[in-house]
């Protein structure tokens, strides 16, 4: 493998103003390396050879006048959910299979103000519903630590990229751990920032109140460096907050000395692999090693009503806002029909993948006369719970640390016939988006072969305590050094 693939966006930088590297030289590497292994992974929806090129020659001219910012020139792949002018936004549905947005979205504008390389598209679970990355319309993507695995969902094909070195970065999108818990499978990291604290314009919608973009890394400064560049307020988005960014690598440094952690029992749920279990209690233990004043007897009692809460009120959002998928204005469109209702009607049955079809559905019926209070109502209600629950706990600690997932990766298709269980595999991640409070998932050693996460959550608007936690858990440890063989 071409060792330029293996850079990290900072060590990237430092050989730029070197000038040991240019752009250019970089995203031909990375682009060799998506050739070399599309065939096996299936990571990417598009990839866009020209107009990277482009970008790179742009960034060398950029670097080479002495404007270089630090993630000029570096290579990302963008979640085929996230705008991008001119070129293809799929959402991995038969729907938009053919849409190319006419603007970008906040953070394309703030990437490439940087100077960033767009290599193309990363596949997902169809509209970000699904765990696994099988529920894409065009091919499931496979976990690059074992290929007959899944590499979770929904950014499966950007946190398969990552781990596989096919780009240097990515973003991706997290309503109920769509960044986490395939960074947790694919062994590297992402964050699911506060609610509010990066744009969502131009992020085609799934659940408007619970939907985060975020950055997938593969280490902790390099996930700092790109909440840099994409965090703070944005008027196009009305759910964006105007609230102080910190310079996120400024706290980045070993000394976990006073930091409160708690460890949340609910979190350590019952059918827990055994070897996950073990992981998170040494990684955990690590961090008490390491300075930290650890707390093994929190308890969050709501926390085993969020996945009902979660699957009511995403759904539900959904069901609203794929309302605007009619086969009239955009996207995909069944011409064999005999009126406009029939029209819409089998633009939707042909369009939709079984589960974007049966979320909506979901949704519908909470949403429905006489159901809308005993379901949706309730469902809110409990989520003011939950989030009050988190608000006391931050009182008392600095950060909450729980495993990723209940689970490493399993197998494809294993859980494709049991839509449960596939939502299961989210119930560590989904509280953080009830309550729209930052997470991020680091590697934190192996079960069975394969990557396990630690999750650390932090308080609304702090992300730069729970990277800081993080980058110290990574720095004493090897585990962010593993890369698959392939």
């Amino acid at each position: 493998m071409n060792e330029l693939c293996q850079l990290t966006i900072h060590q990237a930088h430092e050989l730029f103003e070197r000038r040991e590297i240019s752009s250019l030289e970089l995203t031909k590497a990375a682009l060799e390396r998506i050739a070399e292994l599309e065939d096996k992974i299936h990571a990417c929806v598009t990839v866009t050879n020209d107009v990277a090129l482009k970008q790179a020659e742009e960034a060398d001219r950029r670097i080479g006048n002495g404007d270089i910012t630090l993630l000029a020139g570096v290579p990302v792949l963008i979640k085929d959910v996230i705008c991008t002018k001119g070129i293809r936004t799929t959402c991995s549905s038969k729907m938009l299979e053919n849409f190319v947005p006419p603007y970008d979205a906040t953070v394309m504008k703030k990437l490439k103000a940087q100077g960033a390389v767009i290599l193309g598209k990363g596949n997902m679970d169809e509209f970000a519903m699904g765990s696994s990355t099988e529920h894409s319309a065009f091919f499931p993507t496979r976990n690059p630590w074992n290929l007959s695995y899944v590499p979770g969902g929904s950014s499966g094909g950007p946190a398969a990229a990552v781990a596989s070195n096919e780009t240097i970065y990515a973003l991706g999108s997290d309503t109920g751990g769509s960044i986490r818990q395939p960074a947790g499978f694919c062994g590297v990291v992402g964050l699911k920032p506060t609610y509010g604290r990066v744009s969502r314009f131009g992020l085609v919608a799934f659940a408007s109140s619970l939907d985060q973009i975020g950055p997938i890394t593969k280490d902790v400064t390099d996930c700092a460096l790109v909440m840099n560049a994409i965090a703070g307020y944005d008027p196009m988005d009305s759910t964006s907050v105007s609230y102080p960014v910190p310079d996120y690598t400024s706290q980045l440094n070993h000394d976990l000395k006073g930091t409160r952690i708690g460890v949340p029992r609910e979190y350590f749920v019952e059918g827990m692999q055994e070897g996950v279990k073990s992981a998170l209690e040494a990684a955990i233990k690590k961090l008490g090693e390491l300075g930290a004043e650890i707390d093994w007897e929190v308890s969050l009692p709501h926390t085993k009503y969020a996945l009902a809460v979660y699957y009511i009120v995403a759904p539900s959002e959904a069901s609203a806002n794929l309302a605007r998928y009619d086969g009239v204005k955009y996207g995909f469109s069944e011409q064999k029909a005999s009126s406009v209702i029939q029209a819409t009607e089998k633009t939707r049955q042909f369009g939709f993948g079984a589960e974007v079809k049966r979320r909506i559905m979901l949704g519908t019926y909470a949403l429905s006369a006489g159901y809308y209070d005993a379901y949706y109502l309730k469902a809110q209600k409990v989520r003011t719970l939950i989030k009050q629950e988190f608000e006391q706990a931050f009182e008392k600690y600095d950060a909450l640390v729980t495993p990723t997932s209940p689970t490493v990766a399993f197998k494809l298709g294993e859980k494709l016939e049991d839509p449960m269980q596939m939502y299961l595999s989210d119930v560590c991640t989904l509280p953080i988006n009830i309550a729209g409070i930052p997470a991020i998932s680091i590697p934190a050693g192996f079960a069975s072969g394969l990557p396990v996460g630690m999750q650390i959550m932090g308080k609304p608007f702090n992300e730069e305590t729970i990277l800081h936690i993080a980058f110290a858990y990574e720095q004493a440890t090897e585990w962010h050094k593993s890369k698959p063989e392939i």
